[in-house]
């Protein structure tokens, strides 16, 4: 006669809720064994309060420097212990991994949530602050679009900061500040395209678009603070100001292609980055519990930098010889 075990009976009818819509989206927070794991955790060890409570997390689950350092609270704590026994409930199973929270199950390091984003992030800031610095070496301070690259430079700074502290700790505070300051990379580069093709308009014009760029920006990110944060909507937003962008550098490149030969480095940037971009349409559990598709994007993104610098570099000095030839002769005339 078959016999049952009543407790593994009872833990696959609390997964069950769970595994049955997985294969469209499995999400772990959701069943019911997650919540009672959660509950259960934090009513024998979280009991406290204050100073007490974290002392508790301390010495139940071993916290280091660097979790403490992070912020990690006791509530905290039960919720990761308690995703991990719920992936491997899933995994002894068969079941596919489980999401949490809209997140893959990572595997935390120094006290970083998703360890592989945070130091790919690091990486594409050091990468933006060293092109900058080249940057600065190689070109006159007095060279058309000079400030064009400090502006996207310093832009792609601060937004990778962000992305470092966002994925090292995810609070509603982080999030929303990396996904607005991500956006503002996007938005930027739209901007820098704008503002080389009309280099040489009127002070007043480029004024004029600079201040309905900065008011969208701000009227943006106002929207992203307020109410609950509409994911899909920020991804259409972001593609449609990177595909304008795209484009722009595309039609310039078609029509100076004789004239600039250089223009085959910001082609290439924006065709790779596109290929990199396309990691992010990918969605599986992280490999060895750490590495996602949106950490390798963010990795795909550092070898790129140093070509729009590149473009940038060279753009530059050739616009001042430009400019040079023609304050000494008033009839030489480049429009673009």
């Amino acid at each position: 006669m078959l016999s049952i075990n009543p407790q593994t009976c009872a833990i696959c009818v609390l997964l069950l809720s769970a595994a049955l819509p997985a294969t469209k989206a499995s999400n772990g927070d959701r069943t019911q064994f997650f919540h009672n794991c959660r509950q259960n955790c934090e009513r024998t060890n979280c009991s406290a309060d204050g100073l007490e409570i974290q002392e508790q997390a301390i010495s139940f689950y071993g916290q280091t420097i660097f979790d403490r350092v992070f912020g990690w609270s006791c509530s905290d704590e039960c919720s990761y212990g308690c995703m991990w026994r719920t992936v491997f409930a899933f995994l002894e199973r068969g079941w596919p991994i489980p999401q949490f929270y809209g997140k893959w199950p990572f595997l935390r390091l120094f006290g970083m949530q998703e360890p592989a984003s945070v130091v790919f992030s690091l990486l594409n800031f050091v990468m933006h602050l060293r092109q900058l610095r080249k940057f600065r070496r190689e070109v006159r301070a007095d060279s058309p679009c000079y400030m064009l690259a400090h502006i996207f430079g310093l832009t792609c700074l601060n937004g990778w900061v962000w992305s470092a502290i966002f994925h090292t700790r995810d609070f509603p505070l982080t999030e929303l500040l990396d996904y607005a300051f991500a956006y503002s990379i996007i938005l930027c580069s739209l901007y820098c395209m704008l503002m080389r093709m009309l280099h040489r308009y009127s002070l007043f014009l480029r004024g004029v678009i600079t201040l309905a760029v900065v008011s969208y920006y701000i009227n943006y990110f106002a929207y992203l603070s307020v109410g609950k944060f509409n994911y899909a909507f920020n991804m259409k937003v972001n593609i449609a100001t990177g595909t304008l962008a795209a484009v722009g550098w595309f039609v310039w490149c078609h029509r100076v292609r004789y004239r600039r030969p250089y223009f085959k480095r910001i082609l290439r940037f924006y065709v790779l980055f596109a290929l990199a971009m396309s990691l992010e349409l990918l969605d599986f559990p992280p490999i060895l519990w750490i590495l996602d598709a949106h950490s390798l994007w963010h990795l795909a993104t550092v070898p790129l930098v140093s070509l729009y610098y590149d473009f940038m570099i060279e753009d530059c000095q050739t616009l001042r010889k430009e400019k040079a030839l023609t304050e000494a002769y008033p009839y030489y005339n480049k429009d673009i």
